[in-house]
């Protein structure tokens, strides 16, 4: 007997929610409800309705909207996948919401399992060049020029990251140009040596993948996740 195929809600119409669902339609999981940004907002009983009958649903909007979508996800008993950044000042009252009501959230500022990966080797990195003591570390990444925040949410996570390795703030060049997906840099240098960490991003597809992984992770789930928890790939 095959299992059932998983259900979705996508919130957001922009390049990541058309995205998700394009992708979604290929790997054969169910699209069950779409909502743009006006409909979050017209009748919240019908929203939370039509959140309780999907296995999960999947944010990507505005940091303005963010933070009462995954709201509504959680009057509707509906684990919430978020790919919005610039929310995360209120990221640790809606943790404390999250396990309160005993639900399931899984954030992260880019869902590409090579970040992740990227990730925890940048803390290494930095954890080696601070024991070193002879290396400048410095980040740069490129995007889109249609790509709004800057530097961007994942240059940000990776700065924190490194930074608590290495005691000090870590300067970020970001570039926007023409319509590249992605690329990020961490770099080491010493007066006669460096060291350069890279993930470059192909295709939007692979954050719509990490999305659609990530859902398939957080159903059944409880308590607040993010990419790391599913590179570890623990058993719910």
């Amino acid at each position: 007997m095959n299992p059932p195929r998983l259900r979705i809600a996508i919130i957001g119409t922009g390049r990541m929610g058309e995205a998700v669902r394009m992708l979604a339609g290929e790997r054969g999981i169910v699209v069950d409800a779409v909502f743009d940004k006006k409909a979050m907002t017209d009748d919240p009983d019908a929203i939370r309705d039509r959140l309780s009958n999907v296995d999960v649903a999947l944010e990507f909007t505005t940091p303005a909207s963010a933070v009462r979508n995954i709201r509504a996800c959680l009057d509707a008993s509906c684990p919430v996948v978020a790919g919005t950044t610039g929310w995360y000042d209120e990221l640790p009252a809606i943790s404390t919401e999250v396990l309160r009501r005993d639900a399931a959230l899984l954030w992260a500022p880019n869902f590409s399992l090579g970040i992740a990966i990227l990730t925890q080797l940048v803390r290494q990195a930095g954890r080696l060049a601070a024991g070193a003591g002879l290396f400048d570390v410095r980040l740069s990444e490129k995007h889109h020029a249609a790509k709004r925040d800057t530097p961007s949410g994942t240059a940000l996570a990776l700065e924190r990251v490194v930074a608590a390795e290495v005691g000090h703030a870590v300067p970020i060049t970001a570039v926007r140009t023409g319509v590249v997906p992605g690329t990020h840099e961490l770099t080491l240098d010493a007066p006669f040596e460096r060291i350069t960490l890279t993930h470059e991003a192909h295709d939007r597809r692979v954050f719509a993948d990490g999305a659609l992984t990530a859902a398939a992770w957080l159903v059944g789930r409880t308590g607040v996740f993010t990419m790391d928890d599913v590179l570890e790939g623990e058993a719910p």
